[in-house]
C-alpha cells in the first residue's frame, strides 16, 4: 500500500473553503455621523434620454431640416433619467406651465446604481 497517496486523501478530505469574511470593509463610527450638508450643494448634470439609434455617416450626412430620424425606443416607453451619466431612473414626459418635465415612475436603487457603476 502506498502511503503517499493516503496521506494525500486525508489532507484532501480535511480541507475546507477558505474564509474571507475579514476583508468585509468596516463601517467606521465617525463616518455614520458625518453631516451630508457639505455636498447638498455640488451641481451635478440631469439628463433625459428620448432614445437613440445607429446610423452610417452617410446617411447622417445626409440629414437636413425636417429629416425624421427614427429612434430605438417606443412613443410609449418610459424616458431614462441619467445624472452624471449614471442611470436613475426612468420617467415620463409632462408638460407643466408649457414647459416640459419629467415624472419619475421607477428609481433606480442605491444598490442597483452601484452594481450598474462596476
Amino acid at each position: 500500500m502506498n502511503t503517499e497517496n493516503t496521506t494525500a486523501d486525508a489532507h484532501a478530505t480535511e480541507a475546507s473553503p477558505a474564509q474571507f469574511d475579514d476583508l468585509q470593509p468596516e463601517v467606521d463610527a465617525g463616518l455614520a455621523d458625518l453631516n451630508l450638508d457639505v455636498i447638498l450643494d455640488v451641481p451635478v448634470s440631469l439628463s433625459l434620454e428620448v432614445g437613440r439609434t445607429r446610423m452610417p455617416i452617410r446617411n447622417l450626412l445626409q440629414l437636413n431640416r425636417g429629416s425624421v430620424v427614427e429612434l430605438e425606443r417606443g412613443a410609449g416607453d418610459p424616458l431614462d433619467v441619467y445624472v452624471n451619466g449614471t442611470l436613475i431612473a426612468h420617467g415620463e414626459v409632462v408638460v407643466i406651465n408649457d414647459r416640459f418635465g419629467v415624472r419619475l415612475t421607477d428609481v433606480v436603487s442605491p444598490s442597483e446604481r452601484i452594481r450598474r457603476l462596476r
